[in-house]
């Protein structure tokens, strides 16, 4: 899996997380406020722009200005399965 596919299918894996949490069409429709990032209507990732780990991090700052810290501890199980990409938590 390349450096895009693992950004891919972490923020799907984000996108679907927040779906439980804030539900689909809110967690969808932030997702899609993101430059750059592509969402199909399901919540899976199509495209995470030229620059995925700051689409990565726009995402996240787009979920936390909604719950605070919750989706911070929410994630940290999620990054975890990513050790080899830098990713500021």
């Amino acid at each position: 899996m390349n450096e895009k596919e693992q950004y891919s299918a972490l923020i799907s894996e984000i996108i679907k997380k927040q779906s439980l949490i804030l539900g689909p069409e809110i967690a969808i429709l932030k997702a899609r406020s993101v430059p750059g990032l592509m969402v199909d209507n399901d919540g899976k990732v199509t495209g995470v722009g030229e620059n995925p780990k700051e689409t990565l991090q726009n995402l996240v700052d787009q979920y936390v200005e909604l719950s605070g810290l919750i989706v911070k501890n929410a994630l940290g199980s999620i990054f975890a399965k990513y050790p080899e990409l830098q990713i500021n938590k």
